[in-house]
């Protein structure tokens, strides 16, 4: 399991960073699956092209944080 995105910065705006990278990953895989292309993502540092077919994607490896 990958440990909990979580920024150490002090700064308030860059507390909420990860949330909102997690957000824009979902929204981007939800048009993704509405307009049937595929999304580009990095997989042990190569760049893969996955098609999106669930109803609500989840970015594999993230589906804990993604889930709480």
């Amino acid at each position: 399991m990958n440990k909990p995105l979580a920024s150490n910065l002090p700064d308030a705006d860059m507390q909420a960073a990860p949330a909102a990278l997690l957000r824009a990953a979902r929204h981007a895989r939800e048009i993704a699956r509405q307009t049937g292309t595929a999304v580009v993502v990095m997989r042990d540092g190569k760049l893969v092209e996955e098609k999106v077919s669930e109803a609500n994607p989840l970015d594999k490896g993230h589906e804990a944080e993604a889930a709480a």
